[in-house]
């Protein structure tokens, strides 16, 4: 199965040239191990083509090894956008810093996934607010003014930008 589908996108990617691939969950579903393969047949194709690529998923993990930057939604809008890299290693949105922190780690002692930081458990409406944060409710740092006004995108170092109005960031350059 997994060969066919290789061929289909190798065929089309030959056929079409394209310069955008958009790729919603493409690899949710899948097995681990044919992840890594549909991983890598993209990867190449990337490379040979010269393809640019929107990957949309929910899996942090699989984002951080595919993606060059990142773009971190909240109900409908971005909450955070930065180079892969300098996202994971200095997360400056709290909803960021909460997703990033619920991604399971191996202990390499153990052999055992670890998981720390607080878990998003609440449930949340998907209506839009009618004024001020959309992540107040949910957010460790909310206070009256994310209530009343919606924070703007604002970039805190070249190309890493973020909407909140109580940013930390953490230095680690």
């Amino acid at each position: 199965m997994i060969w066919e589908w290789q061929r289909v996108l190798i065929g089309r990617a030959l056929m079409t040239s394209p310069e955008l691939l958009i790729l919603d969950e493409p690899v949710s579903p899948l097995d681990v191990s044919v992840q890594a393969q549909i991983l890598n047949l993209l990867e190449r194709l990337r490379n040979r083509y010269g393809l640019s690529m929107l990957f949309i998923s929910h899996d942090l993990s699989v984002v951080k090894n595919v993606c060059d930057r990142v773009a971190v939604m909240y109900m409908g809008k971005f909450c955070e956008i930065a180079p892969s890299e300098r996202l994971y290693r200095s997360p400056a949105h709290p909803y960021t810093r909460a997703l990033l922190s619920a991604i399971p780690k191996l202990n390499p002692c153990s052999g055992h996934s670890s998981q720390k930081g607080f878990i998003l458990e609440e449930i949340v409406s998907s209506f839009p607010l009618e004024s001020g944060c959309r992540f107040r409710d949910r957010c460790p740092n909310g206070a009256d003014l994310c209530q009343k006004k919606e924070p703007e995108m604002t970039e805190i170092i070249k190309g890493h930008w973020a909407a909140c109005h109580f940013l930390t960031i953490d230095e680690q350059e």
